[in-house]
This record gives structure tokens, sequence and C-alpha cells, in this order.
């Protein structure tokens, strides 16, 4: 009796089990992976590059990158590095005798747009306190659309929408996208920074769910900004424009000086014009990135 007893609360919870585990095997296995999921939802800050800050927040996967535009280091070729004297890693001074690596002269961000022809705003404001050089509206919004354009005439795709906006409200979104692509003047607290650009997008991951979704740019109002090609004396505007829209197109910096010539030289300085015009490697990353 003993037997069968126990033969029959055996049967009993080797039917319980099993129904146990069909019922798991019904829950759908996204529901599963969302129930074992406990990642804390707190965004997280991380620096990951001297010349940029990456900030990743990591829910729902949105990333910034800021991308810093510095002036020419002081580099005195005196075979000694004197940080104290402005002179940085990329003077001949400061790198031991060493050689730099052999370099493609283009880098990515890591994601494009995927939706074209970008829109985009110019806030072109002349207060005192955005824009002291009182530059003409007229000339900001023709040099910074034709900064646009001249990434559009290499590639295939109409990259920058030709029908841009003129707007008296542009922000630069330093704490969340706000669905505008902008270009507009502002202070940026550190020195030495020409021009600051900031992309918006999911740059990690599977290839095809990568994507920029915004960029900001502000033209520092420290430096006199106008035509360099009349002026010598001052920042050119379409110059400093033309490359930081090619960080909006999804281009890094560049800092090897065997690239000092590509439009994505992280350097410029006062009368600078040739980054107007793309070099070789600017040509050669935009079209890897939305064809010939």
């Amino acid at each position: 009796m003993k037997k069968i007893f126990l033969g029959i609360l055996l049967g009993v919870t080797v039917l319980a089990i099993s129904g146990i585990v069909a019922a798991a095997m019904l829950i759908p296995a996204s529901e599963r992976a969302r129930e074992k999921s406990k990642a804390d939802n707190a965004p997280v800050i991380e620096r990951v590059k001297e010349h940029k800050e990456h900030l990743v927040l990591t829910t729902p996967g949105l990333e910034k990158i800021v991308l810093i535009h510095f002036a020419k280091p002081t580099c005195n070729n005196n075979e000694i590095c004197e940080p104290e004297l402005g002179e940085n890693p990329s003077c001949a001074d400061c790198k031991n005798g060493e050689e730099e690596p052999e370099s493609t002269c283009y880098a990515f961000l890591g994601a494009k747009w995927k939706d074209l022809p970008v829109d985009y705003v110019i806030d072109p404001i002349f207060s005192s306190e955005k824009n002291p050089n009182g530059l003409p509206e007229e000339f900001v919004v023709s040099a910074i659309s034709t900064g646009a354009e001249e990434w559009d005439s290499h590639t295939i795709a109409e990259l920058f929408n030709d029908s841009y906006e003129v707007v008296s409200d542009g922000s630069w979104d330093s704490d969340a996208p706000d669905g505008r692509n902008e270009l507009l003047f502002g202070d940026y607290p550190q020195e030495g920074v020409i021009a600051v650009a900031i992309v918006w997008g999911y740059f990690r991951g599977r290839p095809s769910n990568r994507r920029i979704v915004e960029f900001d740019i502000m033209f520092d109002t420290d430096w006199v900004w106008g035509d360099a090609s009349i002026n010598s004396a001052v920042m050119d505007l379409r110059n400093i424009a033309t490359h930081e829209l090619g960080h909006g197109a999804g281009l890094d910096d560049l800092y090897e000086t065997a690239c000092l010539d590509e439009t994505m030289y992280g350097y410029s300085g006062y009368g600078e014009i040739k980054k107007r015009g793309l070099n070789t490697g600017d040509i050669i990353g935009i079209q890897e990135l939305y064809g010939l």
C-alpha cells in the first residue's frame, strides 16, 4: 500500500513540475528577458577622449558626442615640450621623436542620417551678447548654407536641405535634443575653443540600428568672426561652419599632422580658409557614408 501511495505521489509531483515548465515555455521570450532585466535606468556619464566628451545615456540608448574645435596650438619647435606655453601632443616638440601612424585622413562617429535631406535652422542674432561683431544676417546665412552645400556637392545624396530656416530662438541643446538641428553663436566657457558641435544619436549596436537624430553647433563669440578671404585677421565663418557640419553628417575630428589639409582637421586659426573646400580624405569619408 505504501508503495502504491509513493508511486501516486511521485507521479503527481512529476506532473506538477512538467506543468510549471510548460507554462514557462508558453511565456514569450521577450517577456522572460524583460523579467530578467534589472538594468539601472539612471544616466551614466563617461569621458572617453581628450578632445571630445562622449556622454552615454544607458536608457534608452541615446548618446551625445560633444566635439570641441580648438584654436591651433602654439608650437615653437625648440625640441622641448612646453605645455605651459600652449604646446600640446600634436606639436613635434611633444612627440618624443615618435612617428605618427599612417592615417586615412577620415574618421567616423559611428552613425549616419537615415532620413535625408537633413533640415537645419540658423540663428544669426545680432545682439552684443551673441554676435558682438554685428555680422549681417545675409552674410551669416550665406556662409553657413554654403558650407552645407560643400558636403552635398561631393555625394549623390542630398545631405542637407536647401530649404533651411532662419530663426531668432536658437538653442544649443546640451542636456536633451529638441528635434531641431541648430547653428548659432554663443559664449563657450572654455578658453581656446572656436566652436562646439553636439551630435545626438545611436552609435552602438547593429549598424542597421545606428543613426544620428540631431546636431547643434555653437560658434564661440570670444573670436572675431567674418570673411577671412577679405580680412585675414578674422575667424572665417564659412571655414568653421563647413568643418562643424561635417560632424553633423557623421564625421569625426582628425589630429594627425598628415591630415592638416583636411576640412575635418581639428585645429583652426584666424585667417584660415582651406576648410571651405573638402580635401581627399573628407570626400572619401562622406562618400563612404552617403554614396558617390
